[in-house]
């Protein structure tokens, strides 16, 4: 890549990890949300999807979204400690790179606003590709709650152009 040209478009995948929304018994408020604030961003965003909490129905979902080529892929849900949240386990199976220094930096910016925000197990990390032409995905993971969405996107996307450009290895 040429030093002058610009990183190409990361394509986003927003997936709502909730049992409730997905039987109907509960509207998903925040994957419309995510795709609302990554549209206003200008990224190119699907979803939200929606998957039932557990490994491996979010397991499934993101695998789906790493073969469809998605840079980027948010989960929302499934981050606290219920007996049917393990979004941070279906995510850690296809990690390669953790990324602990940006899951902490949403989870302190989101104890400004409540303590609670300390109770979510989200990570962050890279997919990497297993074509060696290939880039990876970043993995994000975001509480269910629409204020705990606002307050970790209102942290974390300043941080995305040049984490994205450095996961397509445009950055070296």
């Amino acid at each position: 890549m040429s030093d002058t040209a610009a990183p190409p478009v990361t394509r986003v995948l927003v997936i709502t990890v909730s049992d409730r929304a997905v039987s109907g018994a509960r509207e998903d408020r925040s994957g419309p949300l995510l795709v609302d604030l990554f549209t206003a961003a200008d990224y190119d965003v699907t979803g939200p999807r929606l998957v039932t909490d557990g490994v491996d129905p979010v397991s499934a979902g993101i695998q789906v979204g790493i073969d469809e080529g998605f840079g980027l892929i948010v989960t929302s849900g499934g981050t606290g400690v219920s007996p049917r949240d393990f979004t941070p386990e279906a995510t850690r199976r296809f990690v390669t790179r953790e990324l602990v220094g940006v899951a902490e930096h949403l989870r302190r910016e989101g104890t400004r606003h409540t303590p609670l925000a300390a109770l979510s197990r989200g990570i962050v990390g890279v997919a990497d590709s297993t074509d060696p032409d290939g880039v990876g995905t970043l993995l994000v993971n975001l509480p269910g709650s629409v204020k705990g969405v606002e307050q970790s996107m209102e942290a974390l996307m300043p941080l995305l152009p040049h984490l994205l450009s450095q996961v397509i290895g445009w950055d070296h």
